[in-house]
């Protein structure tokens, strides 16, 4: 992870707002999705950073009440995806 970046990841669970900040190489709105998934307890990380770990998707995370997830790099005030 030499090019990792901190981002934060705003979303709501069941109507209440949770932010966290996360370290990655790399984001995108599928990322934020599962790792916002991860964040409420949903979402499965792998044990070993090699281990594959099928990616938890939007429909999939609205299903356990997730919503209006959305990223920035951390220190951004502009919002990068939703």
């Amino acid at each position: 992870m030499i090019n990792a970046k901190l981002y934060v990841i705003d979303y709501l669970l069941h109507g209440t707002p949770k932010s966290f900040i996360i370290r990655a190489e790399r984001m995108d709105n599928s990322e934020a999705w599962h790792w916002a998934a991860c964040d409420a307890g949903i979402g499965r990380i792998g044990r070993y950073g090699r281990e594959k770990v099928k990616k938890t998707t939007r429909p999939w995370a609205e299903k356990f009440g997730i919503a209006d997830v959305r990223w920035r790099a951390s220190g951004s005030d502009a919002e990068a995806g939703q």
